[in-house]
């Protein structure tokens, strides 16, 4: 029973019995709607195009209701030109209008098909949800045409007087526009990504441009995204890898253009110090940057530049903090600088790259003045660029390190095991977690970087981002260590290795995957979904795994990995229906999407299906709504007891 004074503060939303009672009923319907669609989507990698025309598309889930809706009446080359215009309304109309004589007919059949497709997909919400999709100037009439008029006898005449009337006053593609964006928004309820927006790819700023319109979506942060964080808070060791990254992969665009970091005083930097070296072991990989010999041979020199200071400033974070546990990557003290070898693990190896001009063997990890130079001023421009501030806090404030929604475990890399498929147990800042814990203590010190008042704290957080982003006991990274040295300068592929956590050895243990849901509070007919790791289909690899309990989804969104894994990315539909596993095909172009009227393949998995239509009653927003009702109820009895006035 709630006490008085909240339903005192109730009574103030809900001033009178009858407003209590209207809004029981409100939600006892809604209740019985049919679940919303939630689209899980992970790795990322910056691929803006794919991600965004799966994004239009839901996962296939709009030309899924196109087919369901006209059957046999509209051919398979009408069908495609409907979703085309749903996906990408402006271009396509651009299109249209230069190519069609009878414009006027057009439109008129164009909006009626609309209108049955949105009446399809809008018909598991209530008429309110709707009506807060719809845009401001348009909301009336797309709600005139999508709703049934009982009282209207000639419902025909009145439906083509509306059209007719969005023709003649010249505002059918405003329109048209507008109605294709509802139906987009609605054809997916919440989205969930999984991680690694960032790295590889060209168009992460894109895509965070695009979820900042969404309301219904979450992030369950990636290592990429971490060491993005990490950048934006200041922090020297993730700045210097989120440009190592950039140009390794001949993505700079996205720094300079996407969010104007000035990169010029490094590349100056870079040209003075390597100008008589050649830098090769730094070529630049994959990217469509068609940079001329010039313009190569700078970035393989800013590569090496920013490689080096980030190697020393890892080397000073892991000996400021010893419990890192990441001797390993103190790698420059490991040089014999007169023979050009390195020693790892007890072997010697020639290194591939000799010359250090900025390394002093009885200080390796000290920057130089003219690096230390360097990195202020990029600490600068990160610490003030306003759009990738805004694409923190967004990740921030709708993001987590794991999220438990709708009876499902969503995260991006893993729970850390030990070889016996117990909790590894790991030390944060003179601590021990494990499990749940450890992810929720890592969790508290990114916040702390950006939020918290103490300054000694605020260090720690961002210096625990860097831990995040590549230790061995963190969650996010789950490999024994990352070999990103050695890469560079080693060419026995034996030391390249980067030997995976025990937990994934353990994802067909349904014990153990079992202990894992328990831990966090979920019952073992739940589901873990996650990322991180791509799924090798072309080898026979499931993304399946323990019989359905758990799902991997990284598929090989990023172009850099498609080759490995056989497909172009995996997402997952949790609809009424059950969940559904999603392979897609590489994506060929947004101008091949729109012109030629292609569509991503993507072949569906039926991963568990419903034994009956789940309805919002059976979601986690049901139970909110109940919790809801069941206080206004109480309210509603105080007001007939006259415990509290109406107003």
């Amino acid at each position: 029973m709630q006490d008085k004074r909240y339903l005192q503060q109730l009574s103030l939303q809900y001033p009178t019995a009858n407003d209590a009672a209207m809004e029981i009923i409100n939600l006892s319907s809604i209740l019985n709607l049919p679940k919303g669609t939630e689209h899980f989507i992970t790795d990322i990698h910056g691929e803006y195009e794919s991600f965004l025309h799966i994004l239009k598309n839901g996962s296939g889930s709009i030309r899924k209701k196109i087919d369901e809706e006209f059957k046999n009446s509209l051919s398979a080359k009408e069908k495609k030109s409907l979703a085309t215009l749903i996906y990408y309304p402006e271009q396509k109309l651009s299109l249209v209008e230069a190519t069609e004589e009878e414009l006027d007919d057009w439109y008129k059949t164009t909006i009626y098909r609309l209108v049955r497709v949105n009446r399809r997909i809008a018909s598991k919400y209530s008429r309110s949800k709707v009506r807060r999709a719809l845009p401001k100037d348009y909301a009336y009439v797309i709600e005139e045409l999508l709703n049934e008029k009982e009282e209207v006898q000639d419902k025909e005449a009145y439906y083509n007087g509306i059209i007719s009337a969005i023709i003649a006053t010249n505002r059918a593609k405003p329109f048209v526009i507008a109605f294709c964006n509802v139906i987009q928004r609605l054809a997916v309820d919440r989205i969930h990504i999984l991680g690694d927006i960032f790295d590889r790819g060209p168009g992460a700023h894109v895509i965070m441009d695009t979820l900042l319109t969404y309301d219904n979506v979450d992030f369950q942060w990636g290592n990429h995204d971490i060491v993005w964080m990490g950048a934006a808070a200041g922090q020297m060791a993730c700045i210097a890898t989120v440009i190592r990254n950039s140009v390794r992969y001949g993505n700079l665009d996205i720094l300079e253009d996407g969010y104007g970091i000035n990169l010029l005083p490094l590349a100056t930097f870079a040209l003075e110090t390597y100008q008589d070296d050649d830098c090769e072991v730094f070529r630049i990989r994959g990217g469509n940057h068609g940079y001329d010999t010039s313009e190569k041979a700078l970035n393989m020199k800013l590569h090496k530049a920013i490689s080096i200071i980030q190697f020393k400033l890892e080397g000073q974070l892991v000996q400021k903090y010893p419990w890192f546990q990441a001797d390993d990557r103190r790698v420059l003290e490991k040089i014999n600088y007169e023979e050009g070898t390195i020693e790892i693990d007890g072997t010697v190896y020639p290194l591939l790259d000799k010359n250090f001009p900025t390394v002093d063997p009885r200080d390796p990890y000290a920057l130089s003045e003219a690096e230390q130079n360097v990195m202020e001023r990029l600490v600068g421009a990160f610490e003030n660029c306003d759009r990738l501030q805004q694409h923190m806090l967004l990740l921030l404030n709708k993001g987590s390190m794991y999220k438990v929604f709708n009876n499902n475990l969503l995260y991006h890399g893993c729970v850390l095991l030990d070889e016996n498929g117990e909790f590894e147990k790991v030390e944060i800042f003179g601590k021990t977690y494990s499990g749940k814990a450890l992810y929720d203590v890592l969790e508290s010190y990114v916040r702390k970087a950006y939020f918290e008042v103490n300054e000694e704290e605020r260090e720690r957080g961002r210096d625990i981002m860097w831990f995040i982003w590549a230790s061995r006991n963190s969650p996010l990274f789950g490999k024994e260590r990352m070999t990103t040295f050695e890469r560079y300068f080693v060419e026995d592929s034996a030391v390249h290795k980067e030997k995976k956590n025990p937990y994934y050895r353990f994802l067909n243990d349904e014990q153990v995957m079992n202990r894992i849901l328990k831990e966090f509070d979920l019952s073992e007919d739940s589901h873990i979904v996650n990322g991180h790791v791509p799924v090798l289909q072309i080898s026979g690899e499931s993304p399946v795994k323990c019989n359905g309990k758990v799902l991997v989804i990284d598929g090989g969104f990023s172009k850099a990995y498609q080759a490995k894994t056989g497909i172009a990315g995996y997402t997952l539909i949790y609809n009424s229906y059950g969940m559904m596993l999603v392979a897609h095909e590489p994506f060929s172009s947004m101008e091949d999407a729109i012109e030629k009227e292609t569509d991503i393949h993507s072949d569906r998995i039926m991963v568990k299906m419903a034994p009956r239509r789940m309805l919002v009653g059976d979601s986690d927003t049901g139970r909110e709504l109940k919790e809801r009702i069941g206080e206004l109820m109480q309210l509603l009895a105080a007001y007939r007891s006259g415990q509290i006035i109406e107003k």
